[in-house]
């Protein structure tokens, strides 16, 4: 046919050729014809061999894969076209709808007049004499293989039907019996409105006489759970959530039936509907298919529990002492629970992320990487606080009820957290101290050898050249013996600290077990330490020596009570 066609166009210039071409050009274009025609059945011959290739891979095509837009006719989808990167699906779509909307609107062209024409390649929808549409071999390919006539008439028998219901739609006479029908619904609507507020008017003042008495605090084993009042305020919540949930299905329903009446808002209509079913049909569908993951994880959960239960048990013991470990001490025993629980749970997590619906989401990866960040970022300080807990736990520094002195701040220890202790100070402040700064700092206890060493408590004090250093061992000896509380076993002794320019300096060394009174004891102390001294007339020279004073500077006994102090009863004072 190629040959053909060339033969017949050479022909049609030959004829004003003669007058002017050589004989010699003549036949070289005549050879060059001759080699050209020769060529030509092996060109056709190899574009038959690629043709059917070329037919594989575009069937082949995923139909997913071409981009389609569809066809629509008041809001109805007729069929769907496909595209080129020249002319895209979507224009494509657009300019086949507007030829259809236009030939539905012209009255004077019928529904008789919509045809198939047969052209090379490709069949055309034509109404009256308007191409309205194009079927190519392509788009029988998109509808899984189906021949090009066979999906023409289909297009052909769409847009038919869609003309027919879109100028029925439009007839005076249906306009008539849908605004008819529109005032009606109206008219439903208003007294299903008014009925439902009678109704739950009626049923909320019914059910408030008759049982808002009744309602009594929730308690579980004495804990309060919720109260009357919140329990009544729930109740009304939920009263007040049904009806509104019913006025919104009345007003769905009426919208959606008006809207669907006329023409020119069924679109919005079945929108309408969309817009309620399509979310609960995605969510219907995702709900099943992650059944199979939701299974996994209640079976993951229920084994976790149960593990956890057991571990409880074991801890539980070991901190009672029923159950004991070489070298693990019972205070450990929590602690180690809650990190063995811990782990335990991160591990539970690593092993249901896979499966917890939408984890593979980009928002959901996304969202995992910003808090990850966001922990990271803002959490360095907390968690080396709760590191420090632990460690301290394990360190053995101090227990609930000590002593101790961290820092500057001396106190009892009442209570250990991850992230902080909190001590009781003399003065009965409480001192809350980070458990990062413990675990880089000192820690004195005081407890924690008192009661099987006892603790030592000291005063020291300066006395002149002139007083014998043994009698200043046995005043201070004396001073230890006058004070109760403390221990005869080991007893108290006395150490020579230095000898200073003007006084030597002793040091009374006592042992108590109680820490909790040191205060008390060197205040004790230092009374009997004063008594004595001014007993033996001794002067005590520290802090400060100026010069020898004319008269000793002592109390007499005689002036121990000087006004406003009263002096004690006998039996007090043995």
């Amino acid at each position: 046919m190629i040959t053909n066609d060339i033969i017949a166009a050479f022909d049609s210039v030959t004829p004003c050729s003669d007058r002017w071409i050589p004989n010699r050009y003549r036949q070289l274009g005549l050879f060059l014809l001759v080699m050209m025609l020769a060529a030509l059945p092996w060109t056709a011959i190899a574009q038959e061999t690629q043709a059917p290739s070329q037919d594989n891979q575009a069937e082949q095509v995923s139909p997913v894969m071409v981009p389609t837009f569809p066809v629509m006719l008041d809001g109805e989808v007729l069929f769907e076209v496909r595209g080129v990167s020249a002319y895209p699906a979507e224009l494509r779509a657009k300019k086949v709808s507007g030829r259809i909307e236009a030939f539905a609107a012209d009255l004077g062209r019928s529904i008789q007049s919509l045809r198939l024409v047969e052209e090379s390649g490709f069949t055309t929808v034509y109404g009256g004499n308007q191409p309205l549409t194009s079927v190519v071999n392509a788009d029988g390919r998109l509808e899984g293989g189906v021949e090009r006539q066979l999906l023409a008439q289909v297009y052909l028998k769409r847009i038919a039907e869609a003309v027919k219901e879109h100028r029925e739609q439009r007839k005076p006479k249906n306009l008539m019996f849908a605004i008819f029908y529109a005032l009606a619904a109206t008219g439903i609507l208003a007294s299903g409105w008014w009925g439902l507020r009678w109704t739950f008017n009626r049923l909320d003042a019914a059910i408030e006489r008759r049982y808002k008495t009744r309602v009594k605090d929730f308690t579980v084993y004495k804990v309060l759970i919720f109260q009357a009042d919140q329990m009544w305020a729930g109740f009304r919540g939920t009263l007040k959530a049904g009806r509104f949930l019913l006025v919104f299905l009345l007003l769905y329903a009426y919208f959606n039936f008006v809207f669907r009446l006329f023409p020119w808002t069924a679109y919005l209509g079945k929108q309408l509907f969309h817009i309620i079913l399509d979310p609960l049909r995605v969510m219907g569908k995702g709900f099943i298919g992650a059944i199979p993951s939701l299974v996994f994880l209640v079976i993951l959960v229920i084994l976790l529990r149960y593990v956890l239960k057991f571990s409880k048990l074991i801890f539980y013991n070991l901190s009672l002492g029923r159950a004991t470990f070489s070298g693990f001490d019972r205070e450990w025993a929590w602690p180690t629970y809650r990190i063995f629980r811990t782990l335990l749970v991160i591990f539970g997590l690593v092993m249901a992320y896979p499966y917890i619906p939408g984890s593979s989401s980009d928002a959901f990866k996304g969202i995992s990487i910003f808090l990850g960040v966001l922990l990271s970022l803002g959490s360095t300080s907390l968690i080396g606080n709760i590191l420090a807990g632990y460690s301290l736990v394990y360190r053995r520094a101090f227990r609930i009820g000590d002593r101790v002195k961290i820092n500057e701040h001396v106190g009892d220890v009442i209570e250990r957290r991850l992230m902080v202790t909190h001590l009781r100070s003399l003065k009965n402040e409480e001192v809350i101290v980070p458990n990062s700064e413990i675990i880089n700092g000192a820690v004195v206890n005081y407890s924690s050898l008192a009661k099987e060493q006892g603790l030592i408590l000291h005063r020291t004090v300066g006395i002149g050249y002139e007083t014998p250093w043994r009698q200043v061992e046995a005043m201070l000896m004396e001073a230890a013996d006058r004070t109760p509380g403390l221990l005869k076993d080991p007893g108290p002794f006395v150490l020579q600290q230095g000898l200073g320019d003007c006084c030597v300096t002793y040091e009374l060394n006592v042992y108590c077990d109680k820490p909790k009174e040191m205060m008390e004891f060197y205040s004790r102390l230092s009374q009997n330490i004063l008594d004595v001294f001014n007993e033996h007339s001794v002067q005590i020279m520290t802090p400060a020596y100026e010069r020898d004073p004319d008269q000793p500077k002592i109390v007499p006994k005689d002036q121990w009570y000087a006004p406003p102090a009263k002096p004690p009863e006998k039996s007090q004072e043995l």
